[in-house]
């Protein structure tokens, strides 16, 4: 049971985010505040405080942790309530907000504010990828190869400053420099071989655009999009595509279900849920249980 005289809602905030971005929470809980909503507000300070946050809340007996951000940052507040029974909730404040789109979730504050506060969830099933630097949980995707490169060499305060703007400059620069190496998987025991993987919760990727039909991040099990094309060429055409929502169709992409992913080839970029996460090798698979999504 929450303690008495604590709010039993915890809202989870990076506020180096930008002024943009902390704008829209206010609007968010200024009519939460006239509705009566108490709640409480946890800033992050680095990499990582977000799991922390959501444990100590869930600890303390908060009953819905909310991560005001992108997918990486619902990631690290999925990943400290994991196990628990504590729901998540999200309000939408990052670049692509791919999960959100994918739930089909509010964006508008006051509905935003209102879908908080009724409380109606979904069980979302996250991955776990395991490597060299420990455990990681993601709600999305984990990518490996050229995205991944994008992902980690990307300025962040440009990001801050013009949203996806930034990753279309950080490709064009990264497509002169990535060499396109190929990757070694095992897909479910099978072994393979293409040039860049994005292992996939949902259908959707960089915002509302189709990678995966069918896919849902509601259920175990990932969507596989394998690039075997390697170069500058193919991949502006993947590129071209993605907008379009005709990348599903490109020549070269291969799209395959598996619970079981690992992606063998050592020091190959990483990114999960946009953020970067190191390099291969790396195990991914299923998480023990689902989590309880506020939608």
């Amino acid at each position: 049971m929450p303690q008495v005289g604590r709010p039993s809602m915890v809202v989870v905030f990076n506020p180096a985010a930008g002024r943009r971005r902390a704008q829209l929470l206010w609007r968010v809980l200024d009519v939460m505040a006239i509705s009566g909503v108490r709640l409480d507000i946890a800033e992050t300070g680095h990499r990582g405080h977000a799991t922390a946050l959501a444990r100590r809340a869930e600890r303390e007996g908060a009953t819905l942790v909310v991560a005001a951000g992108g997918d990486g940052t619902i990631a690290e507040v999925a990943n400290g309530l994991a196990g628990t029974d504590c729901k998540l909730g999200i309000i939408p404040l990052g670049t692509a907000n791919v999960l959100a789109h994918e739930l089909g979730l509010p964006f508008a504050p006051r509905d935003v504010a209102a879908s908080l506060a009724f409380g109606r969830t979904r069980l979302v099933w996250p991955g776990v990828a395991r490597g060299a630097e420990g455990e990681r949980l993601f709600v999305q995707m984990i990518g490996a190869g050229f995205d991944a490169q994008v992902v980690q060499k990307l300025c962040l305060p440009l990001k801050r400053a013009v949203g996806r703007a930034a990753y279309v400059a950080q490709t064009l620069r990264e497509l002169g420099r990535y060499r396109f190496p190929p990757i070694g998987l095992h897909i479910d025991g099978q072994a393979t071989t293409t040039h860049s993987v994005i292992v996939s919760k949902g259908h959707l990727y960089a915002g509302r655009y189709t990678l995966a039909p069918g896919a849902t991040p509601t259920a175990p099990g990932f969507a596989v999009a394998l690039f075997d094309r390697p170069g500058v060429i193919p991949a502006l055409l993947y590129g071209a595509a993605l907008p379009l929502n005709l990348l599903p169709r490109m020549p070269g992409l291969r799209l395959v279900r598996a619970h079981e992913v690992a992606i063998d080839s050592p020091d190959v970029p990483a990114q999960s849920d946009g953020d970067a996460a190191g390099a291969g090798p790396l195990r991914i698979a299923d998480a023990a249980a689902p989590i309880r999504v506020v939608v």
